[in-house]
């Protein structure tokens, strides 16, 4: 993802529970202004190693391997986990109508703009469904949960975190439906947060909520209130989530690229993707994986070695004829050496 975009809860949702019936704020509680803060340390750092990649700065996108991958899940997973308990918090004894309108039309608004950016950057990969636009229909799902009997609350979690599981169907990979995330293909998009099964942390999140929070209001960590400035800049992060995610990435990507004109990319940039697909397609022509690997390792440094080694696959036709009788010579060597005694 162009950035995993994970995100926030509005301004109002770390305020305690209205009174019943009445809808005048009581005070914050910073300490899940500080939560938010946390979480979106985290994405920042993912967006700067996801951009490295991007730009070719780092030997490989680190952002994409597995570890990068399960990072974001945790990342927004911590989001939507967080929109839940702000939902309780906000709206957990009576729903103002107008603020939460006001809050769901900021959050729509901020999704389209991250579409629009995206099919202009990115119109092969443009983000359609990712975690702002999964927050803006969870925080219209959830409501109803904020009142129903907690056990509902848990078992729809559930359900829906295992939906994923249990449920594949072609007819959901059709463009209207892909927003369920219940198909069999996986959309190529770089922000992909389907309500199967990520609006169940959100339910997750409006049961701990529901559980939790009276007695957080009671505790030290209820009362705590930020003193440093340290704690002041975390605390005032996590009121203005949205803001920071909207303007995080673009400046971010900005000045790596400026970074990239100077430096150029590194020196290893494309060479682990470079194998792994090397390897791919061999397997796919009847080549052993072994076999595949070794080859694959001698073709890199031989294109390095004899300066044919290009990142981005601009080789001139001569070029490819070179490295396609390279490629060949070392997987014949790589299969005299599996079979040799």
């Amino acid at each position: 993802m162009a950035g995993y975009g994970v995100l926030m809860i509005s301004a109002n949702s770390s305020q305690a529970p209205y009174p019943s019936g009445n809808h005048r704020p009581t005070p914050r509680l910073p300490i899940i202004d500080a939560v938010r803060a946390g979480a979106i340390l985290a994405m920042m750092a993912y967006h700067t190693s996801w951009d490295l990649g991007f730009l070719r700065l780092t030997p490989e996108n680190y952002a994409l391997s597995s570890f990068g991958r399960t990072a974001a899940h945790v990342i927004a997973g911590s989001f939507l986990f967080l929109v839940g308990i702000g939902l309780v918090l906000k709206n957990g004894r009576g729903i103002d109508p107008r603020s939460t309108l006001f809050r769901l039309l900021r959050i729509v608004v901020a999704a389209a703009a991250i579409t629009g950016a995206t099919w202009f950057a990115f119109p092969d990969s443009f983000i359609f469904f990712g975690v702002l636009h999964c927050i803006a229909a969870a925080s219209v799902l959830g409501l109803p949960f904020l009142f129903l009997p907690i056990w509902v609350s848990a078992a729809c979690a559930a359900l829906v975190l295992a939906a994923p599981h249990l449920v594949h169907a072609e007819i959901l990979d059709a463009p209207a439906l892909l927003f369920l995330g219940l198909g069999i293909d996986t959309p190529r998009t770089n922000d992909y947060v389907p309500l199967f099964p990520w609006f169940g942390l959100v339910l997750a999140g409006i049961c701990a909520g529901r559980i939790g929070l009276p007695a957080l209001t009671r505790s030290r960590f209820g009362h705590w209130q930020p003193h440093g400035k340290l704690a002041r800049w975390a605390t005032s992060a996590g009121r203005h989530s949205l803001a920071i995610y909207l303007i995080h990435q673009p400046v971010l990507l900005g000045l790596l690229t400026g970074l990239a004109m100077l430096a150029g990319p590194h020196p290893r940039a494309g060479e682990a993707s470079f194998r792994a697909e090397y390897v791919q397609n061999c397997m796919r022509t009847g080549g052993e994986q072994r076999s595949c690997q070794i080859a694959a390792r001698c073709t890199m440094e031989r294109l390095r070695s004899g300066s044919l080694w290009r990142p981005d696959g601009g080789f001139t036709v001569e070029q490819r004829l070179t490295a396609q009788a390279l490629s060949q010579a070392c997987y014949e060597a790589a299969e005299g050496t599996r079979v040799a005694p």
